[in-house]
């Protein structure tokens, strides 16, 4: 794999230093970029984890009510 070293993300302190309020546009973009790119990593993780498991509940709950193992078992 190859690994991800070029982004990094910039907690709340980016824009605070050096420039005046007419950067004010480009940092309320950048922090709704950086909020964009959290929130869509986040997503990422959460299903990936919830995807077999909602899969497994929603199978759980279906009409012919099949046993745990009936739906692990790849027969």
């Amino acid at each position: 794999m190859a690994a991800k070293g070029s982004q990094k993300f910039k907690g709340k302190g980016k824009g605070s230093k050096g420039s005046s309020s007419s950067s004010s546009s480009s940092s309320k973009f950048q922090l709704f970029k950086d909020w964009t790119n959290w929130s869509l990593k986040k997503a990422k993780v959460a299903t990936h984890y919830g995807f077999i498991p909602l899969i497994i509940i929603i199978g759980m709950n279906s009409d012919p009510k099949p046993d745990l193992f009936q739906l692990l078992s790849p027969v």
